[in-house]
């Protein structure tokens, strides 16, 4: 077994894919709401995948259902309804689950969210939902309310924050575009709210679970697109620190294969940041078509050469040292070319499974060696 860095970095490429997989995490969402108000397709919108498909879910109880699927970072806990009838048994079980996942050593089976979807048609919150409302604050998760299907709100979303005052947010929401016929004068209303569900939900989430719930993200979105390249640059700072530190004893230039691992696991949390799924294949894939079948055994010099030129004045460091600030200059140029590669793809593809072996092409392209 391979052994670390004495600063915690990792001493190899397959470490820090290794570890860029286990720190990926997951984010769990429950989503409640009566019959017919619209969450499979407000799950299918907001994230990537087509999550709620029929027969994709998993029953955990009469009334609830997990859905999710392999290599998918996100998993929604799904009331099948929230009829007033059934309520006592609905609520039950859903502590039952909400209990037994927060009891979990796993921080990954906690739940970090809750959607509490309301259909605007209905103008009124029922007992059913400011009493769910009231459980979830109990067990202290925040809860944001997705007003669904709006069309004019004309002072609901108002009422339904003086009704329901534990909730972190409201949101009026219409998933999809609707289409009206008035005397023969068409006309569309067109989604709207989707960009603020996005940006209020990440407020809620922990910092550690940010890259998944970016990954989880679709990409038609502009707020997700958002999410995955501030998230993305993170990465990045963090990498570009962990290199200038591995530099501090200066690197010679014919071994500056030392800086690759963290490189390679920055290159691996950027892309499942940006929506890669969770697979030691699809990461492994995009690093060797990029760093080169040598990037495996951890010889570099090719790599190092075509991203010094990428840096103004560190030509000179040729045949010398990779000190520190060059260091961390060589995995900033990387890493923000590959955000530019990820970022033109989605906006040029929104909605799209990432394509990497593109991907890797286009951005062995910009660092041209």
């Amino acid at each position: 077994m391979t052994t670390s860095t004495a600063n915690n970095t990792p001493a190899t490429t397959e470490e820090a894919i290794d570890g860029a997989l286990k720190g990926s995490g997951k984010i769990n969402v429950i989503i409640a709401g009566k019959t017919g108000v619209g969450k499979s397709t407000l799950i299918n919108t907001i994230f990537r995948g087509n999550l709620a498909q029929t027969g994709s879910g998993r029953p955990v109880t009469q009334g609830t259902e997990e859905i999710s699927k392999p290599g998918h970072p996100v998993t929604i806990i799904d009331t099948k309804g929230l009829e007033l009838k059934d309520y006592d048994t609905i609520a039950a079980e859903l502590m039952d689950v909400i209990d037994t996942r927060s009891h979990s050593e796993d921080e990954n089976q906690h739940i970090h969210v809750a959607w509490l979807c309301i259909h605007e048609d209905g103008r009124r919150v029922e007992e059913a939902e400011i009493e769910l409302c009231r459980l979830f604050a109990d067990k202290k998760i925040p809860v944001v309310v997705v007003i669904t299907k709006s069309r004019s709100d004309n002072g609901f979303s108002d009422e339904v924050r003086k009704t329901l005052p534990t909730v972190a947010a409201v949101v009026s929401v219409r998933a999809l575009p609707e289409e009206f016929d008035d005397d023969g004068d068409s006309f569309t209303l067109k989604p709207k709210g989707l960009d603020k569900l996005i940006l209020e939900t990440a407020n809620l989430l922990p910092e550690a679970k940010k890259r998944a719930y970016a990954n989880a993200l679709s990409s038609r979105h502009a707020a997700a697109t958002r999410l995955k390249i501030e998230q993305a640059e993170k990465e990045v700072l963090v990498a570009a620190t962990a290199a200038g530190a591995v530099a501090a004893v200066p690197i010679p230039f014919s071994d500056a294969v030392g800086l690759l691992p963290i490189q390679v696991g920055m290159l691996a949390k950027i892309g499942i940041t940006f929506g890669m799924e969770v697979s030691t294949t699809a990461l492994t894939t995009l690093v060797t078509s990029v760093l080169g079948a040598g990037a495996a055994t951890l010889v570099g010099r090719t790599l190092v050469t075509g991203l010094l030129k990428m840096i103004p004045g560190a030509g000179s460091v040729v045949g010398g040292t990779i000190a520190a600030a060059t260091a961390s200059s060589l995995t900033k140029a990387l890493g923000s070319a590959y955000i530019s590669v990820l970022t033109r793809f989605i906006e040029e593809n929104p909605g799209k499974e990432l394509e990497i072996s593109l991907i890797a092409a286009e951005l062995k392209k910009r660092i041209s060696f």
